[in-house]
């Protein structure tokens, strides 16, 4: 296997990895040689995941994890530490959109629910990555943001704010621990067809189709193609990037 891609012996955090980016992500690192924990809090999807990697049970560790629950985070870690006594990657990917509201009718519950997940869950993620990763010098936190957190989403205003949150915590993360051997990174990627699609009400192909006229490409982006760029970025060989916000979009913002 060639080096840049060879992630044998090393340990990854996965929190939604019962389908779209998180199950991809699993699989390809799975592929790859790289020991697991992954967590969700569809059961059964998860279970599913589990199913299709190519690696042996004993690497995997899979778990129920609400990512706003602050405890059920750090169980992740900690079942890291227990099994396989590191934690080498953190890809703090669960997150929720919530429907297509105007600002001025936003309701403090949206918000609230959006703070909650998007950004409590990924601060809890990264909170414990970094303490385990302080004690061995090393590690390579992955942060799931969006095209929204980098601009302006008309009608997703609680979505871009706790995406844009996530810009923030990821960036400050990077010049924070950058001497520890610690480095932060975040992607930004353009509509995918996921199932947070159907949140927005855009898991229709019409409404996909209207979606892909957006971008310069005239397509969504295929969700392999999101995570083959994460794992570029966690690659072994990639260690001198910190604090990027990368975006995946088709050159949308290159307009």
């Amino acid at each position: 296997m060639d080096s840049l891609l060879d992630f044998s012996g090393q340990v990854a955090m996965i929190t939604g990895a019962a389908s779209g980016f998180g199950r991809l992500l699993s699989q390809g690192l799975a592929a790859r040689g790289c020991n697991l924990v992954i967590s969700d809090i569809n059961a059964d999807e998860l279970a599913n995941t589990v199913a299709t990697l190519q690696t042996n049970e004993n690497k995997v560790i899979s778990m129920l994890c609400d990512v706003s629950q602050e405890e059920q985070v750090k169980a992740m870690v900690d079942a890291a530490i227990e099994n396989f006594g590191r934690l080498d990657i953190g890809v703090n990917n669960a997150g929720i959109a919530h429907s297509l509201t105007p600002l001025h009718q936003m309701q403090k519950a949206t918000m609230d629910k959006q703070m909650a997940v998007n950004v409590n869950g990924v601060m809890f993620g990264m909170k414990y990555q970094i303490e385990a990763m302080l004690k061995q010098g090393s590690g390579h936190i992955l942060n799931l943001s969006s095209m929204a957190g980098i601009g302006g989403a008309p009608k997703g205003a609680a979505y871009s704010a706790a995406k844009h949150a996530v810009v923030g915590l990821t960036r400050t993360a990077a010049v924070e621990y950058a001497k520890k051997g610690i480095r932060a990174n975040a992607i930004c990627p353009f509509y995918s067809p996921t199932n947070i699609l159907a949140t927005d009400g855009f898991d229709s192909p019409e409404n996909q189709q209207r979606l892909a006229q957006g971008c310069p490409m005239k397509r969504l982006a295929d969700p392999q193609e999101i995570v083959n760029t994460m794992i570029l970025i966690l690659s072994p060989g990639n260690s001198y990037m910190s604090g990027q916000t990368i975006a995946i979009d088709g050159a949308v913002s290159a307009w």
